[in-house]
């Protein structure tokens, strides 16, 4: 007996042998290929990003953030001394990690806008819609539901694929 062949469906680039090129979005993307694409397209507005290479590169951001932040304040209140004023100076070994902290964050902080840009070209949103960061709190909020929705396949617009 035999059965009815089923209809192949396409799947996105995660499904296919390989990583997908630069310029295509990584559906499925694990941990090490989203902070690697991350680093790779460093200063690239254009494009899209699927939501685990941007959501991967936040958890990671975040967590070198949290570990520096906890190892600045740990460092910090060891090596802290209190003036009969009352006044707090901290130790050598916390500024040198908010020194770390402050180049981290300004290392990154171009190349997650990007991230962020082409995140919400992967749900056919405009890029500019970014700066609805700069709104106190629902700014922030809309940011982040826009950037929880699933890809949408008319965000192809803001594709370039480069010639190989």
């Amino acid at each position: 007996m035999s059965y009815p062949q089923q209809p192949q469906q396409t799947q996105p680039y995660a499904a296919q042998a390989g990583e997908p090129p630069l310029w295509a979005p990584y559906y499925g993307a694990p941990i090490g290929a989203a902070v690697k694409r991350f680093f790779k397209k460093y200063t690239d507005f254009t494009g899209r990003a699927s939501r685990s290479e941007y959501w991967w590169w936040t958890l990671v951001s975040v967590i070198v953030s949290t570990v520096l932040n906890t190892l600045a304040t740990v460092v910090g209140s060891a090596g802290a001394t209190v003036s009969d004023a009352g006044t707090v100076t901290l130790g050598g070994g916390a500024i040198a990690f908010y020194v770390i902290l402050g180049i981290w964050g300004l290392a990154t902080i171009i190349p997650s806008i990007a991230l962020l840009v082409r995140r919400l070209h992967d749900g056919n949103f405009s890029g500019w819609l970014a700066l609805l960061v700069l709104v106190p709190f629902l700014g922030a909020l809309a940011v982040f539901v826009l950037s929880l929705l699933p890809s949408n396949p008319a965000g192809q617009r803001f594709d370039q694929p480069q010639a190989a």
